[in-house]
């Protein structure tokens, strides 16, 4: 891993997320190469990234040489879809293109037959498995998933994911570069979802469901998780902050992948609102409106603190249990679990200190309760957490 800091770095996918990775590359010293089988999406990104340039300059975040250093080490190479020569001699190569798994395969698959025999190949991947990917290489030793959250250059959680023939000799330089960046980093196994997109489903599932049922309004519910919760966003408003494509989407990946299981199904409002085309800010409508003249939200004129503290407790429930569940299976370590909520989705406080104090028994009577009323698997108390309240010990 000498020389780390001499890699020069690949990017395929000139989008929002590959624009980001290839900023953040380049700000720590990296020579980086850009591709996209867009001609279009690759000048687009380097208007958005010229932008941000500019952005940063004013604000005085940045000085003029540091940023022509930033312009000038980035190479934008146009290429039709599969010829990846730009790549030749990079260290690291980094795909950022869409989330589909057949796409990714054929991607890694050309990718394989053009870069050198050391070079490492990385996938974006937010909930996609890793090992079906590097299935695709003849060398899949070399294959691993690193996760960025958007906006890449502000987020500060990376998730490396090792596949199942993934080498430590891969995940350990995958860490070493990525914390040279200045980013945290937790290493998942490789499950639907990783650490972030599986912990945090409950967050916008069990907002839904309660919604659905007709117990609390969508900003009813934002408004108890933000003022009674301290999240810094309500379910809905963060939901249409992702995108209600993206974040159905990754509701569904993790759904199937994990064979049905009710406590990650998807809801017909996600649904109905992609159909819809409401997909949140991007596009003017979501759960609620951002278009230019759209009415202000009003606050509601009476805020019923207990419904809100049920809100807020039987979300929660859900969340302490899903990271509980997520110790108990290995998805990762307790500390690492605790370190991707707390910095990679900003909540404010670590879930399993956050059980620990309400209570493990605490916590299992409201999941047992659910699980009477409703008669549904989803509400299912983890073993781990079944284990801390009877023994009346600590979570992990």
């Amino acid at each position: 891993m000498d020389g780390i800091s001499g890699w020069t770095v690949g990017v395929l996918g000139a989008g929002t997320m590959g624009s980001g990775i290839a900023q953040v590359a380049a700000a720590a010293g990296h020579r980086v190469m850009v591709t996209d089988a867009s001609p279009e999406a690759l000048e687009a990104s380097r208007a958005r990234l010229r932008r941000t340039i500019d952005g940063l300059l004013e604000k005085k975040k940045l000085d003029r040489a540091t940023a022509d250093r930033l312009v000038e080490a980035i190479t934008w190479a146009p290429g039709a879809a599969g010829e990846y020569g730009l790549f030749r001699h990079c260290d690291i190569v980094i795909e950022a293109v869409l989330e589909d798994l057949a796409v990714k395969r054929d991607v890694f698959r050309k990718l394989e037959a053009e870069v050198s025999e050391t070079c490492l190949l990385a996938t974006n991947t937010s909930s996609l498995p890793v090992t079906a990917i590097a299935g695709a290489c003849r060398r899949p030793a070399r294959v691993i998933g690193i996760h960025f959250f958007n906006p890449v250059p502000v987020m500060q959680l990376v998730e490396v994911i090792p596949g199942l023939l993934t080498t430590p000799e891969t995940t350990a330089a995958a860490r070493t570069l990525i914390e040279a960046w200045g980013k945290i980093v937790v290493v998942s196994a490789d499950t639907p979802g990783f650490i972030v997109n599986r912990v945090a489903r409950p967050f916008y599932g069990e907002a839904l469901r309660i919604f659905e049922e007709g117990i609390a309004s969508k900003s009813t519910i934002d408004w108890a998780m933000r003022e009674l919760g301290g999240f810094r966003m309500g379910p809905f408003e963060l939901m249409d902050l992702i995108g209600n494509d993206v974040n159905y989407a990754v509701t569904k990946s993790v759904f199937e992948a994990m064979y049905g299981d009710p406590r990650y199904k998807p809801f017909l409002t996600q649904q109905r609102l992609v159909e819809a085309g409401f997909l949140g800010r991007k596009s003017g409508r979501g759960h609620y409106e951002y278009r230019d003249g759209a009415p202000l939200r009003q606050p509601e004129p009476v805020r019923d603190r207990v419904l809100g503290r049920e809100i807020v407790d039987r979300i929660l429930a859900m969340l302490i249990n899903e990271a509980a569940d997520a110790v108990f299976w290995r998805v990762a370590s307790a500390s690492d679990i605790e370190l991707a909520m707390t910095r990679g989705v900003n909540y404010p406080r670590g879930l399993l200190a956050w059980g620990n104090e309400i209570g493990a028994g605490v916590i299992l009577e409201r999941l047992e309760n659910l699980q009477r009323e409703y008669g549904e698997d989803r509400y299912r108390p983890s073993p781990l957490l079944q284990r801390a309240a009877r023994a009346g010990i600590p979570l992990p």
